[in-house]
Parts: C-alpha cells; sequence; structure tokens
C-alpha cells in the first residue's frame, strides 16, 4: 500500500486530485477513476457511486484512504489524471 500512497500523494501534489465527495459531485470536468474509503458511511457511498455511474468511472473501495491522501477524514477522492488513475487501479487490483 505505500506505493499506493506515494503514487496518490504525486497525484495529489500535481494537482490530478478531487477530494470529498461533495467536490466529487460538483466537479464538472473529466475524472478516470474515484477511491472510496471502506469506513465512508452509506450517505457518500451512494453519492459516490451515483456520480461514478452519471460518468461511466470506476469506483475502487480502499482502506485507510485519509492516511495515503494525507488528511485523516477524507472518506473519496477522484483523480483527473489518466495515467496516474491507470496505475493506481493495476496496482489496487493487484496486475
Amino acid at each position: 500500500m505505500n506505493n499506493i500512497a506515494g503514487l496518490i500523494g504525486i497525484a495529489r501534489k500535481a494537482g490530478y486530485v478531487v477530494i470529498g465527495g461533495e467536490n466529487l459531485s460538483t466537479y464538472t470536468k473529466k475524472l478516470y477513476l474515484f477511491l472510496l474509503d471502506l469506513g465512508a458511511g452509506n450517505s457518500l457511498k451512494r453519492e459516490v457511486n451515483f456520480a461514478a455511474a452519471k460518468r461511466n468511472v470506476p469506483v475502487l473501495i480502499v482502506e485507510g484512504l485519509g492516511a495515503m491522501v494525507g488528511i485523516g477524514s477524507c472518506k473519496a477522492i477522484g483523480i483527473k489524471n489518466k495515467a496516474f488513475s491507470e496505475q493506481i487501479s493495476k496496482m489496487l487490483k493487484g496486475e
């Protein structure tokens, strides 16, 4: 998981991460991947799944997402960059 945390950290510093459920719902540009924390509440899960279905974007469940992003209370993020999203997806799926 450290490699994933590092990759998310780099993406965040580069400005390729949208943090928070409400920000994901109101963000109008293209997103390539949603990451949702394992401990996210039901309303946040519904909100993220609705936004993902509307945009045809995959949602992956991650444990300890807040620690990876560097914000303890973070439960949902979106990745704006296709290369980062593909690499994170591969790492999480174990490819």
